[in-house]
């Protein structure tokens, strides 16, 4: 992949161009993805330009406190991040980091890019300083043979439900199908209904609240969810929110023990995947697998 991605580096960098040139790439090392994959993907770039890259890889939980510390003491040591959107502001909005060249915006070709990963996105004070790699859409990912089985389906009607038993449409439906399969077996082991991530996650977590949320908090008539755009006042506390949190609270006691305790790599990858739950927030990743 690395390979093919270089036809525009070889449109502005001579071969050996970089030789002798040492890079520091900060970043992530998620579940074997992120920088695992960068180095992969870069090895083609080092060996076209002759410059060579040394990895600083973090744990998600870890990554603000070490970016945030190397700001604060004047102690950076990196050429190059990987970063969320969420830490744009400390880092992009303070200018810390180099506005992205005109060469380079020609290079990327913005129109390849969905609209809502378009400029203004990754820009502060009208200057461009980012490149997307990310789109950030969670998607609701549901286990097909739980809610296909026949017994469950069974369950459902004499539990009383005034609905067929199938996926959820709704959260008023998530919260209803999360309370009946409390106690309940499917193929021999405890079947559980939505997996809520609790734990603080490096900054992060609060995206999977944000699942929950989005469906009260965002209106076409209203495109500022997060902040008043005004304002910049937090909207944590509007009843938008407040309700999600609400959610989480009212369903917390009909998933899996100590689920207070568990965080996002925790719901996909050691329940979710591992057959625990039957529905989850996430990323790609997991319908992928």
């Amino acid at each position: 992949v690395g390979e093919l991605c270089l036809e525009a580096t070889k449109a502005n960098v001579k071969e050996g161009e970089f030789a002798g040139v040492e890079l520091t790439f900060m970043g992530l090392n998620n579940q074997n993805l992120h920088n695992v994959l960068f180095r992969g993907f870069l090895k083609p770039w080092e060996a076209y330009t002759g410059a060579k890259i040394s990895w600083i890889d973090l744990a998600q939980a870890d990554y603000n406190a070490r970016l945030q510390q190397s700001i604060a003491t004047g102690t950076v040591d990196f050429d190059i991040i990987e970063m969320g959107a969420p830490f744009e502001g400390d880092v992009c909005g303070k200018g810390l980091t180099s506005e992205m060249p005109d060469w380079v915006k020609k290079q990327i070709d913005f129109d390849d890019l969905v609209n809502y990963l378009k400029p203004p996105v990754g820009t502060w004070n009208g200057k461009q300083y980012r490149v997307t790699i990310d789109g950030d859409a969670h998607n609701f990912n549901y286990r097909t043979d739980v809610f296909a089985d026949a017994d469950l389906a069974k369950a459902w009607k004499e539990s009383g439900a005034t609905t067929e038993w199938g996926v959820p449409k709704t959260w008023q439906e998530v919260q209803a199908v999360t309370k009946f399969l409390k106690g309940k077996q499917f193929k021999g082991q405890d079947v559980y209904g939505y997996l809520d991530a609790p734990k603080p996650w490096g900054g992060f977590g609060f995206y999977f609240l944000g699942s929950r949320a989005s469906a009260y908090a965002k209106h076409p008539d209203d495109k500022a969810w997060l902040f008043d755009a005004d304002t910049m006042k937090p909207r944590i506390n509007n009843p938008a929110w407040v309700r999600a949190i609400q959610d989480v609270i009212d369903a917390l006691p009909s998933e899996p023990p100590d689920q207070i305790n568990a965080d996002p790599n925790t719901t996909g990858f050691q329940q979710f995947l591992a057959g625990t739950g039957s529905m989850i927030p996430w990323w790609g990743d997991i319908g992928s697998n």
